[in-house]
């Protein structure tokens, strides 16, 4: 079942149980994929794919949030709730991403197929690891594991 219909299934079941956390967070999801669908050069389906590089985006900002709000301490505890749990909530939808090995073993695919050694090429290889995961990968563990592989 594509994600958009698992998340209007999930919303109705929402409705229905007046399970007010689950009926935000799926909005939200909405709002987002239809703000990346009206963003100026956007051009394609909105399938499962957009859906996934959405959540994972919405994740990551909320992600971010929730540790700004733990820092806040005890004023900051039921945001920081509300966003953990909108994160645990939509990790289903989430693209799994690679282990450090897997990602090595991609950085290292393309150091060779680019044939570099030269850590000013990390740009390009960054890139290229990018397009090749599709996804998949966590760009700040390339962006390390490159500049880990071409300097040492």
């Amino acid at each position: 079942m594509p994600i958009h219909e698992e998340l209007a299934a999930e919303l109705r079941e929402a409705m229905r149980a007046h399970d007010r956390r689950r009926m935000d967070v799926i909005r939200q999801v909405e709002t987002e994929v239809a703000r990346a669908r009206t963003e100026p050069g956007f051009h394609g389906e909105v399938d499962d794919a957009l859906y996934r590089r959405v959540i994972a985006a919405y994740v990551k900002k909320m992600d971010k949030a929730r540790l700004e709000f733990v820092a806040a301490g005890e004023r900051g505890r039921p945001q920081a709730d509300k966003l953990a749990f909108e994160i645990e909530y939509l990790k289903r939808w989430q693209a799994q991403t690679l282990d450090e090995d897997a990602t090595r073993a991609l950085v290292r695919a393309a150091i060779a197929e680019l044939g570099t050694a030269d850590p000013k090429m990390s740009g390009r290889v960054i890139g290229q690891v990018m397009k090749a995961g599709a996804g998949t990968v966590d760009g700040s563990l390339v962006n390390r594991l490159v500049r880990e592989e071409l300097s040492g």
